[in-house]
């Protein structure tokens, strides 16, 4: 099948820049802890591949939402989206997110701390090792995957083990990276699978256009 992902035009990326920006303005307060992750990432030669802030917020609000106690992250990098996720969270709450770079995990460990996210843990490893050794006896309210493309199929399938029954599952970059096989791969596996309910969802903002999967274990 012919791909049906086109280059957008600069004028229309700077639309979507500039709607965004704008949105926030009235949407997001200062948060200090957020903005040294970034600059804190940056400073370490980090890539600039975090989730754009608004949709942070959003992983903020899902949190919140489904009153989740128990979230796992697959890709952590410098833990921006951690945090988001970590506000969301009650006190006795618990956030595990898997990072294979030991580097990336000491500088998402330190955004971590000055940002006061206390009920987090940064798991070094191999995500496909760490994800099977996770039990199913405490399942998790909420995963979030952004992490290398090529793993998706088996994290999606991981995730759905650990998750609980109404649980949700968010995986990123499904639109942008629509060339990817694996992304593909999932998205036919989706298709056929009765344990699921899924939808991807477009966005547009500061870091361009892309979107991500939604999807919900019955």
């Amino acid at each position: 099948m012919a791909s049906t992902i086109v280059e957008i035009p600069r004028e229309v990326l700077e639309t979507f820049s500039n709607s965004d920006h704008y949105h926030n303005s009235f949407l997001l307060r200062p948060d200090e802890g957020l903005e040294h992750a970034l600059e804190h990432s940056a400073e370490n030669r980090l890539p600039d591949i975090s989730v754009a802030a608004s949709q942070g917020k959003f992983l903020k609000l899902m949190t919140l939402a489904i009153g989740a106690k128990r979230v796992l992250e697959v890709g952590t990098l410098g833990g921006y989206s951690t945090i988001w996720m970590g506000q969301g969270l009650p006190e006795d709450g618990e956030l595990i997110t898997l990072e294979i770079s030991e580097v990336n995990a000491k500088i998402a460990r330190e955004n971590l701390a000055r940002a006061g996210i206390r009920n987090a843990r940064v798991l070094v490893g191999d995500a496909n090792e760490t994800l099977a050794s996770l039990p199913t006896e405490e399942p998790f309210d909420l995963v979030f995957i952004d992490a290398d493309k090529e793993g998706y199929p088996n994290y999606f399938l991981e995730a759905k083990r650990l998750v609980r029954r109404h649980g949700v599952i968010i995986v990123d970059n499904v639109v942008r990276s629509g060339r990817c096989g694996a992304v593909r791969t999932l998205l036919k596996m989706l298709k056929e699978d009765k344990e699921v309910e899924a939808t991807t969802i477009a966005t547009t903002n500061t870091k361009g256009y892309d979107g991500f999967l939604y999807a919900i274990k019955l």
